[in-house]
């Protein structure tokens, strides 16, 4: 919800219209309202051709890099640190 409401923002920003969005984007407005809602079904390359409207494609480029995996990092020492008490 947070980044479809991030890109409406960042769209009225630069004062662009939805329908004028949309045809940009190679989408129905529907479908933008739809993103801009956070609906799950959106896909996600409807999300990158909005973030690269919006001048932040790198940003999402990033979004899936194991080094901010603090999830799997604390996986990691978990496993770590069992194996060195046994």
């Amino acid at each position: 919800v947070k980044i479809g409401g991030d890109l409406r923002i960042a769209r009225e920003r630069r004062g662009e219209a939805l329908r004028s969005w949309a045809a940009r984007m190679g989408t129905s407005v529907p479908t933008l309202q739809r993103m801009e809602s956070g609906d799950p079904k959106v896909g996600m390359s409807v999300y990158a051709t909005a973030l690269w409207l919006a001048g932040r494609l790198g940003e999402f480029a990033d979004i899936a890099n194991p080094a901010g995996d603090e999830k799997a990092l604390t996986q990691e020492i978990a496993r770590v640190s069992r194996r060195r008490t046994v």
